[in-house]
């Protein structure tokens, strides 16, 4: 399967060149960055942390990526002990899927979302009793299990209610403070890279998710819902209060990838629009 521009329209370019330049911003703030023509692989700083990828290099103006190209930086990642995977969009960098796929690599598409200036946020859905959604301190107690559910939520992947709940999730999260996670993303929090909201019924956090501003522009990641508690409009919830957090603090374009069409609706209720797809490629299953 190739990818097709979202609803038959022409790439919007201005839209595009403004995420490819957040997507090489929003690294920088945690890893450095290593040249390899029309590659850049971003490697984290220290030992632990996200690991990240490689990707095209901002404002490249010599010869497309070869095949050669992807293997030297996988070479790399290799050397580093770090995933062998390549991010782009596919309306901005066609022609690298021809030259991951002859290096060896499995392509996956993604759909790309927006919420633009100019777009309106859905309705804002009713909570369950008892829930409410607010934006996490980063000394924030519930903290660790903000951080932990997205881990819980996808490994279950879909949208079925499941019976991962409270037990997976006491689980992953000592396992997030245990190798630094929690500490690294309140460090984010207090630093102005993230900010993390979550849906809580008392002191048990349900759902989580974050957003990551640069400048103008927030990329919403990781936003993951316990199986036990899914089909309450949880995501939606969470979903909204970071938008909104997001349009209060001067972010006008907030943007994400879904992992598939079946979550690509779920944002389109919140008001998020496809504008582009996003490929990952990486060594195929054994």
């Amino acid at each position: 399967m190739h990818a097709v521009t979202p609803a038959d329209h022409a790439p919007d370019r201005p839209l595009l060149d403004e995420i490819e330049r957040y997507y090489d911003a929003a690294p920088r703030s945690a890893a450095r960055a290593e040249d390899f023509g029309p590659l850049t692989l971003f490697v984290r700083a220290g030992d632990t942390g996200w690991h990240y990828y490689a990707r095209p290099t901002l404002g490249h103006t010599g010869p497309a990526a070869t095949a050669e190209d992807v293997r030297r930086v996988l070479e790399r990642q290799r050397e580093l002990g770090a995933p062998e995977a390549f991010e782009w969009v596919a309306e901005q960098n066609p022609e690298l899927r021809a030259a991951v796929e002859a290096a060896g690599l499995t392509v996956h598409e993604h759909p790309l979302l927006v919420l633009g200036p100019q777009d309106e946020p859905g309705p804002a859905p009713v909570l369950p009793e008892r829930v409410e959604v607010r934006v996490l301190a980063p000394d924030a107690p519930e903290l660790a299990e903000a951080v932990a559910v997205p881990h819980v939520a996808f490994g279950a992947p879909g949208t079925a209610v499941g019976t991962a709940g409270a037990a997976e999730l006491a689980g992953s999260a000592a396992l997030v403070t245990a190798d630094g996670g929690v500490a690294r993303i309140a460090r984010r929090i207090a630093d102005g890279f993230t900010v993390q909201a979550a849906a809580l019924d008392g002191g048990s956090v349900l759902c989580a998710g974050q957003y990551n501003p640069v400048g103008a522009v927030g990329e919403l990641v990781g936003v993951g819902t316990l199986p036990a508690a899914r089909r309450r409009g949880l995501g939606l919830a969470v979903t909204a209060v970071l938008v909104g957090h997001a349009r209060a603090n001067g972010v006008r374009t907030v943007f994400l990838s879904a992992s598939d069409e079946d979550v690509a609706r779920i944002y389109r209720r919140a008001g998020f629009r496809p504008f582009a797809t996003a490929l990952i490629a990486e060594p195929a299953a054994p």
